[in-house]
């Protein structure tokens, strides 16, 4: 009974805290490490049954990484592109190395360092998700190279655990031997779970997706029996998690068996976190504030930094460079996992991961703001953004016509649908984006295009839309739309506007403001197969027929 307490007076303070920290605009995560820290022996000290709740958290750390690795599918990681991995790589190493001579600074151990300068590397793709959702932000060019960064981060902390393990398994022994030993059992291990999965899951899944408890109670057997395997083997939980995950990641229930399995990961990794805080040595906060300001300024400014200066090298605007950097200033949860791992094995002290975890609180806070607030902020620096840039966006504007009568905002969706019904119109046109993959698109294609931001002002100023008659913008955002609207209206009264929105409120207020038409995807896409249930009935050959027509245009774009 006294366990049950134990955990309601948990579950009541984490629920108390929470509701402070949702006024405040925080994220839920610093609500739950507070709980530790309050009900450990440095406070209340309300727990006592500690074994429980580190099995508690253990599962949840299972959990968060078997649901990590079914969004690690193949097909993804290829639709990743070339800024998200290089970015994402380049960001890990340089900000592991930077980080790992500040650490040696600090004074701590070269292996100490090591640690820390890989968990700063990290970033929090739960709190980042979730912020970008909030904001709407996650369809936009930042937001999905943010994304493609987070999953390259996410494929580094599946070596980053290995090695890990591999350094443990190595203590007393020759240590190339041990990895070599290691990486042959892991890779028989990994071909062994590819064999099953392929050969054998991927059959019974079909029959087990009929009832989705049956299909909810094999996800978290497979998830915790593959980690199990792997510790058995040698290797951490985490990795067995993350290989259960990846191996169901190209089955077509990845994406149900993820939302089924979030309710419960969530409240499992409350107890990982509260469990986390719990073990803070408080006592230790004066001796290490010092390292924590340090190491929160660097994971603050010089990691945005970092990846502000990849992209500029990679071609991308100041905006898209900026906004993508300061959404992954902060630590990850993936970082908090990496030192108790390190924790776990004997390589590291309490004390270095009170400094982690405390540093994760502040930049996790910070972050937070910087992601809600970054249109106002960008507003501020950016004069001095553009005094750091290496690659001067105007270098790569160009403008492959004169004059033209047709505008087109945003190649990527459906540019090329557009493309095709301008040159059957025989009219010149010009294409506008700022994604320099789509640039590169453009110029292979020998399509007309103009590299820039459609929210700069002096930008749209540029393009001579007075006397353009027909303009049509593909890009998601009801502010940028409007924008356009406004600025052509200003200055050509007659030209045709076909702009896009996603809801109905946005496509009034887009025809308030001028437009000749608004497309809403939801909307065609209905009314088309309405129309098509009318016209075919209930012939299957004539949807068969529809099907690969689809499925031609699908693959052909």
């Amino acid at each position: 009974m006294n366990l049950f307490i134990e955990f309601t007076t948990i579950v009541l303070l984490a629920t108390l805290l929470s509701l402070i920290l949702r006024l405040l605009k925080q994220p839920l995560v610093i609500g739950y490490i507070l709980t530790g820290i309050f009900i450990g022996p440095h406070f209340f000290n309300i727990v006592h049954s500690t074994t429980v709740i580190d099995l508690f958290s253990q599962i949840g750390i299972t959990i968060l990484l078997f649901i990590v690795g079914l969004n690690l599918s193949p097909n993804v990681i290829k639709e990743v592109g070339k800024v998200s991995f290089i970015g994402g790589l380049g960001q890990i190493i340089l900000t592991t190395l930077l980080g790992f001579i500040i650490s040696k600074l600090l004074g701590m151990s070269y292996l100490h360092a090591f640690y820390v300068g890989l968990a700063l590397s990290f970033s929090s793709t739960v709190i980042i998700l979730k912020l970008l959702f909030d904001k709407g932000d996650l369809p936009k060019l930042y937001g999905k190279i943010t994304v493609g960064i987070l999953l390259i981060q996410d494929l580094v902390a599946i070596f980053a655990l290995l090695f890990i393990t591999s350094l443990a398994a190595a203590h007393g022994n020759n240590f190339l031997q041990t990895i070599s030993f290691l990486t042959i059992k892991f890779a028989a291990i990994a071909f062994l779970v590819y064999l099953v999965s392929r050969y054998l899951i991927m059959h019974a899944i079909h029959y087990l997706a009929e009832s989705q408890e049956l299909l909810f109670l094999f996800s978290i057997a497979w998830g915790l029996g593959l980690s199990t395997v792997f510790y058995v083997a040698g290797f951490s939980t985490e990795i067995g998690a993350l290989i259960a995950g990846v191996s169901l990641s190209v089955t077509p229930f990845a994406d149900g068996i993820a939302s089924r399995l979030k309710p419960l990961r969530d409240f499992f990794i409350i107890l990982f976190f509260i469990f986390l805080g719990s073990n803070m040595i408080i006592s230790t906060i004066p001796q290490i504030l010092f390292a924590t300001i340090a190491l929160s300024l660097f994971v603050l400014i010089i990691k945005p930094l970092i990846v502000f200066i990849l992209m500029n090298l990679l071609g991308y605007k100041t905006k898209q460079g900026f906004q993508t950097s300061i959404s992954l200033a902060q630590i990850s949860e993936f970082s908090l996992i990496l030192v108790s791992l390190g924790l776990s094995v004997g390589e590291l002290d309490k004390q270095t991961v009170s400094l982690i975890t405390l540093s994760a609180l502040i930049t996790i806070a910070a972050s937070s703001y910087f992601i809600l607030y970054s249109d106002t902020i960008y507003s501020y620096l950016e004069s001095l953004l553009k005094k750091l840039e290496i690659i001067h966006s105007s270098k790569t504007i160009q403008n492959k016509t004169q004059r033209y009568e047709i505008v087109l905002f945003g190649f990527d969706r459906v540019g090329r649908d557009f493309i095709e019904a301008f040159d059957k119109l025989g009219k010149k046109y010009l294409v506008v984006d700022y994604n320099p993959e789509m640039i590169e698109q453009l110029e292979e294609s020998e399509i007309p295009f103009k590299y820039g931001d459609v929210e700069d002002v002096e930008f749209l100023q540029d393009l001579q839309l007075g006397k353009v008659k027909l303009c049509v913008s593909t890009i998601p955002n009801v502010k940028v739309n409007a924008l356009v609207i406004k600025k052509i209206r200003e200055i050509n009264k007659n030209a045709i506007i076909i702009v896009r929105a996603g809801e109905i409120h946005e496509a009034k207020q887009l025809y308030a403001l001028g437009a000749t038409y608004v497309l809403m995807p939801h909307y065609l896409g209905a009314k088309y197969a309405t129309s098509m249930i009318k016209r075919i009935g209930f012939d299957v050959k004539g949807f068969d027929d529809e099907r690969e027509k689809h499925l031609t245009y699908v693959n052909k774009t």
